[in-house]
């Protein structure tokens, strides 16, 4: 028997850009993936009767459906035989939050399983087999903040300097399919360079949108941008962040919180813990 226990961690779409759609009905994208060094916890004990659980099961989430299980089940044809895992989860990410809860437990999934079972496979085929359950674990199964084209899986490695981010969840939850099917989506922005980001910013183009949609997003980032004017939205929503230089300031804000506003503090970091388990091939 053989135990893991890992952070799951929640990323950031420091801005969001919507260069085009594609043929395939997806869309391509430019996006600053930073990591956090908060999220859920995933703890793993392996078996040796074939048998998987998963603890506690997720309100209104069937056990195949969840994206834990999916992971699960997509490293079973390369898993010892006989090879099985308890998996207990500790949940703090809002589903539905555009900060990467469920991607990030399937990529932690993927890369702890291929770790404690021996399952052989390269970095580039774990993002290959968890680009299949959502664009955006391969930046999870990276383990590094990341400049991210094409749908998300195309990833270059940043190393941004270290702040302090405060995260609200509004009271509402964002479908993103509805969002990117929407006909008053912003498609056709132009693309950037990494340089043009780092000097000059950018925007999220699904921002206006989900705030006439969702008027808690809204009002969320009317009241966050009283103390940091570029607060915005990450991913599809519904959560919004601003940034801020210490622990401290961003603590301080946090207290003034409605309390009706949930929200946590956490620090951007270069790398995930799931790093260190990465295959070297």
């Amino acid at each position: 028997m053989t135990r893991l226990t890992l952070l799951s961690p929640a990323k950031l779409n420091l801005f969001l850009h919507i260069t085009g759609r594609r043929v395939d009905g997806y869309h391509n994208l430019q996006t600053l993936f930073q990591l956090l060094d908060y999220g859920d916890t995933l703890s793993f004990t392996t078996r040796n009767d074939n048998q998987i659980s998963l603890a506690p099961e997720l309100p209104g989430v069937s056990f195949e459906q969840n994206l834990i299980i999916k992971a699960v089940r997509a490293l079973e044809a390369f898993k010892p035989v006989n090879m099985g895992v308890d998996i207990q989860l500790e949940k703090r990410l809002p589903m539905g939050g555009g900060i990467g809860g469920g991607s990030s437990n399937a990529a932690t999934t993927l890369v702890a399983l291929n770790h404690l079972w021996g399952c052989g496979l390269s970095k580039c085929q774990l993002q290959n087999i968890g680009l299949q359950l959502g664009a955006d674990v391969p930046v999870f199964i990276n383990a590094q903040t990341a400049w991210a084209e094409g749908v998300g899986e195309e990833l270059q490695a940043i190393e941004m300097q270290p702040k302090w981010f405060l995260v609200i969840q509004p009271d509402c939850h964002v479908s993103t399919a509805e969002i990117f099917s929407h006909k008053d989506l912003t498609r056709d922005t132009s693309a950037i360079k990494v340089a043009a980001f780092l000097e000059q910013g950018g925007q999220n183009d699904c921002e206006a949108l989900v705030r006439k949609l969702y008027p808690q997003v809204d009002n969320a980032l009317i009241w966050l941008q009283n103390f940091d004017h570029n607060a915005r939205m990450t991913g599809t929503g519904a959560c919004v962040f601003a940034s801020f230089e210490s622990a401290e300031i961003a603590l301080n804000v946090q207290a003034q919180l409605p309390k009706h506003l949930p929200g946590f503090v956490a620090q951007g970091v270069n790398q995930s813990p799931l790093y260190k388990l990465l295959p070297v091939n």
